[in-house]
């Protein structure tokens, strides 16, 4: 029996669930921080959304390098 495959997408996949992970702590803390002074919406969305994208710039960064290197 012989395993062929590519190890850079083994780190892919650990890229990603660390980014879902990471997105997950974002809302998750967006949603609390709205839910105790929703008055604080205004200044906590942008910041959230930030969060949000440069997560998923290193998911998008973490496939690129998976199939570079």
């Amino acid at each position: 029996m012989e395993i062929s495959g590519n190890l850079n997408l083994v780190g892919y996949g650990l890229a990603s669930i660390g980014s879902a992970i990471g997105v997950g702590l974002i809302f998750a803390a967006y949603i609390n921080g709205v839910a105790r002074q929703p008055e604080a919406q205004r200044i906590l969305q942008p910041i959230a959304l930030l969060g949000f994208a440069l997560a998923e710039a290193l998911a998008i960064l973490g496939l690129v390098f998976a199939f570079v290197l």
